[in-house]
């Protein structure tokens, strides 16, 4: 997705960190109430030092919408989160992005073209009435759209398992289909799904595919049941027997951090530390996932990490300033990254003092720099995808 943002005045470009600690101090002291930062956890510390609110996209978003003193909202993320935060904050709310070049890499490997031409590919092999598209919440507010028009759900790293468990209408007595007997998840310790709310039979799971294999095999799926979906090559690469016989529908993204993880570096790590822990993120591949000692959102790592032993090691497999950052609070323990060269999300990484000196300082001369807005009809469309997926978990 093309974003075009500006370059920044010299002023700021060649600003001292004194300078700007005093310009960004500034300006907070004097906006007072009107302005809520926001710090997502994968923030480089001289940024998320600023935060009135640290936490992931969704969380961040709920904050911002209940703080409805808060007249501007800058948001310290990606270009999708600030989408999110713009459709639940109410219209007296602006929400700004420092760099309008910070991006998601995996938001834009599923737009609203290659989606919609899905579709219309499945629609003439399958049922579409019984076909539920999941995307995940780093989607753009366009893809969110689709999915509440299509009557789907949007879903985080936290929930996934119980979106696609409503989406198939998997819950206690009802076992999802080709689940084998030594699924790793028994049906009977789902959460009760309200049977007749359950909408399909297959899945349409967008942008991240590993996030949807983990959690279909999680709940007892096998690959037998998913199908990849590559939306380089026509009806993604799949015959009509193929789309027919999936119950899930993977679409070909990742997260360009995330994928970075290997089996080779769980091996290593175990090498060095035999007593020690691997906690991943669901956006690793199943063949890291397996590996691991346990696998969960941001929030999951953030927490095992604190609810560890002094004492202990970890080895995560997350992008690497929450790492740092989860090192430096448990001096206790020891914390290392699982990848030995450490890979920072980049277009996260745009996000910076200079960029956030410059959008708060436009707000004390009166000028909203930045400001991110979903059109009407996209915010309503996307509102009902986020507000199902309230409703199901």
């Amino acid at each position: 997705m093309l974003r075009l943002q500006m370059a920044l005045p010299e002023r700021y470009v060649k600003a001292s960190p004194g300078e700007l600690e005093s310009w960004i101090r500034a300006a907070k002291e004097r906006l007072g109430s009107q302005l809520l930062i926001l710090g997502h956890h994968y923030q480089r510390d001289e940024v998320m030092r600023w935060a009135d609110a640290r936490g992931d996209s969704l969380r961040l978003s709920k904050i911002a919408a209940d703080r409805k003193d808060a007249k501007y909202i800058v948001f310290c993320g990606v270009h999708f989160m600030a989408e999110a935060a713009d459709i639940i904050t109410s219209d007296e709310q602006k929400v700004i992005l420092p760099d309008l070049n910070a991006g998601c890499s995996m938001a834009d490997m599923a737009d609203a073209d290659d989606v919609e031409e899905a579709w219309a590919s499945l629609s003439r092999a399958v049922d579409v009435k019984r076909l539920v598209p999941i995307t995940y919440i780093n989607s753009s507010a366009a893809l969110k759209a689709f999915v509440g028009r299509k009557g789907g759900s949007v879903c985080t790293s936290s929930n996934a398992r119980a979106v696609l468990s409503w989406a198939l209408g998997i819950g206690a007595g009802n076992p999802a289909k080709g689940a084998n007997d030594t699924g790793a998840s028994p049906r009977s310790a789902q959460k009760p799904v309200n049977a007749e709310a359950s909408p399909g039979d297959q899945v349409l799971f967008f942008p991240d595919q590993h996030l949807g294999r983990n959690t279909a095999y999680q709940l007892g799926f096998t690959e037998h049941d998913m199908r990849l979906w590559d939306p380089r090559h026509d009806c993604g690469g799949l015959s009509e027997a193929e789309m027919k016989e999936a119950t899930i529908l993977l679409w070909k993204g990742h997260c360009s951090v995330h994928q970075r993880f290997r089996p080779e570096h769980v091996e290593q790590f175990r090498a060095a530390y035999p007593d020690g822990v691997v906690v991943v993120h669901p956006e690793c591949s199943h063949e890291l996932v397996a590996l691991a000692d346990s696998a969960g959102s941001t929030d999951f790592i953030i927490r095992t990490v604190r609810e560890a032993p002094p004492g202990a090691v970890l080895g995560i497999g997350t992008e690497i300033h929450l790492v740092k950052r989860l090192a430096d609070e448990h001096p206790d323990k020891t914390v290392v990254s699982l990848d030995p060269l450490v890979c920072p999300c980049s277009t996260m990484f745009r996000i910076d003092e200079p960029h956030l000196a410059w959008v708060l300082e436009g707000l004390l001369e009166g000028e909203v720099r930045n400001q991110i807005t979903v059109p009407t009809s996209t915010a309503a469309d996307a509102h009902l995808a986020l507000e199902r997926m309230l409703d199901i978990v």
